[in-house]
């Protein structure tokens, strides 16, 4: 495809924009929830890790202690750093699913028919002199359940 000699090929990025309906909120909060549940579980399987760290640890030490004598030090050292790594991580986890729990709590005030931004894709324009850059820059995609509803902006 040859681009003519008094245009450019610019891309430009179109915000994507959904109309609140009854299915767009129930799917909203099915994927946030879905989220929830995967924090959930990670921060199950990080406890059992632990959990299973430690206890194997704590095996080994009473083999060393029965052959040599102390250790314990060692092992409590090494109980306190896996401990605080998983504290951690519990954080990040905890954190993370309170911020998708505050998207749940904002979706679920959301009122129907309200326009709520859903994202940006990228879309290839031809500009050429004359053309008013900014208006052709602000392009919107409306999607009312997931059909496009209306194109808002100098294509």
């Amino acid at each position: 495809m040859e681009i003519p000699a008094d245009q450019l090929l610019l891309k430009r990025p179109i915000t994507v924009k959904a109309v609140v309906t009854p299915l767009w909120k129930d799917e909203a909060q099915q994927q946030l929830q879905a989220q929830i549940n995967q924090f959930d579980g990670q921060l199950q399987q990080l406890d059992m890790q632990a959990q299973q760290m430690i206890g194997e640890l704590k095996k080994q030490t009473v083999q060393i202690i029965g052959a040599e004598g102390s250790t314990s030090e060692e092992t409590q050292t090494q109980i306190q750093s896996i401990q605080m790594q998983a504290n951690n991580r519990k954080s990040e986890l905890l954190e993370q699913k309170n911020q998708v729990l505050q998207q749940l709590n904002q979706v679920q005030a959301l009122e129907m028919e309200q326009e709520v931004e859903q994202g940006q894709i990228d879309s290839f324009f031809y500009i050429k002199q004359g053309d008013h850059l900014i208006r052709r820059m602000q392009v919107e995609i409306l999607l009312r359940d997931g059909v496009v509803e209306d194109i808002r902006g100098d294509l």
